[in-house]
């Protein structure tokens, strides 16, 4: 293995709708981080279109690459190892970047790391906070994920509990489509419910019964829907704020709880937020709160790094390179992967 003082890597991002790359350098200097979006395309649908996201990888990704390489003033040739999220995420979408990294890695002879979608958000919070070091608890929330994960270790993880229907960033771009928002639904709902009272409609708190620390989402969502066609049949206009604004609360209530039930059972000291629902405002201010309650330190990306991007997964990759575990170029796309499997 390279022993150099800086290991340079390439990463590609492309599990969903952003084409990602971004230059690493000891997995918490950024170089570079491009990502080509494709919210504009699917807007239109109302959310994502696997088939389209997978043929705009194809158009972007040679492109989003060598830009990334250019603004961090690299070529190939400077480049150490490329990481590239293999899984989970949309299997056409995984399979462009997967190709692409392997094509580089064969090219230059240089290793090819996989790396775990999930795990590239909890290691985004290694960018910006040099101090972070395991062990700590995260909350991963995005638009396919809700988990409440112990990281034991640099690639060592032990999930505490897990959504057991649709993950919170789902159910936020539901909602957002059943009261006339669109697509995505977390930026949009966020908005609205700042103009809105979170406490104008008792939405429902699921808990799971035998399941501390697991997560229901199902039911607040057919909460909303239904409360939506009661206005509709009793000729009443639901207030969109309103329903925004409840529903976000009732989302951050959920979450909070079963954090605030680890810290109680763990005694942990530290604790992060990663995903595309981190971003949330409301969210980080109830999360800072209750870490404050029980004098945790709190971490939390910017909200560039709690979207898909290239550089969590560089981070991620970095501390794979120094455990050796490297992919044959028989790596393959793995829709469904499990954090911890490899």
């Amino acid at each position: 293995m390279n022993r150099k003082e800086e290991i340079r890597i390439l990463a590609v991002e492309s599990s969903c709708d952003e084409t990602g790359a971004a230059v690493v350098v000891n997995g918490r200097d950024v170089r570079s981080n491009l990502i080509s979006s494709q919210i504009a395309l699917h807007t239109i649908y109302g959310g994502v279109v696997p088939e389209i996201a997978s043929r705009k990888h194809i158009e972007k990704i040679n492109q989003v690459i060598a830009a990334a390489l250019d603004e961090a003033g690299m070529t190939l040739d400077d480049i150490d190892a490329v990481g590239v999220t293999y899984g989970p995420g949309l299997v056409g979408a995984l399979l462009v970047g997967v190709a692409e990294a392997k094509a580089i890695s064969y090219a230059k002879k240089i290793p090819l790391i996989g790396v775990h979608h999930i795990e590239g958000h909890i290691c985004a919070n290694y960018i910006e906070n040099p101090g972070l070091k395991p062990p700590f608890l995260c909350l991963v929330a995005s638009g396919g994920h809700t988990h409440l994960v112990r990281v034991s270790g640099y690639g060592s993880y032990e999930i505490l509990g897990r959504t057991l229907d649709d993950a919170a960033g789902e159910a936020f771009d539901k909602v957002a489509r059943a009261i006339g928002l669109g697509y995505p639904g977390g930026p949009k709902i966020e908005k609205a419910a700042r103009q809105g009272r979170p406490d104008a409609i008792p939405f429902p708190r699921a808990h799971v019964a035998g399941d501390a620390y697991n997560f229901s989402f199902s039911g607040m969502k057919s909460a909303v829907l239904n409360y939506l066609n009661s206005c509709q049949m009793k000729g009443i206009t639901a207030v969109q704020e309103d329903v925004a604004a409840s529903f976000q609360q009732a989302v951050i209530d959920v979450l909070t709880a079963n954090v605030k039930r680890a810290f109680e059972e763990t005694g942990v000291k530290q604790f992060a937020i990663a995903g595309g629902v981190a971003s949330n405002t409301a969210l980080r201010q109830a999360m800072k709160e209750l870490c404050g309650q029980y004098q945790v330190a709190f971490y939390h990306p910017s909200p560039v790094l709690c979207t898909d991007n290239a550089a969590m997964i560089g981070a991620a990759a970095y501390y794979d390179y120094l455990a050796g575990r490297f992919a044959g170029l028989d790596l393959n796309a793995v829709p469904n992967l499990k954090l911890g499997e490899r």
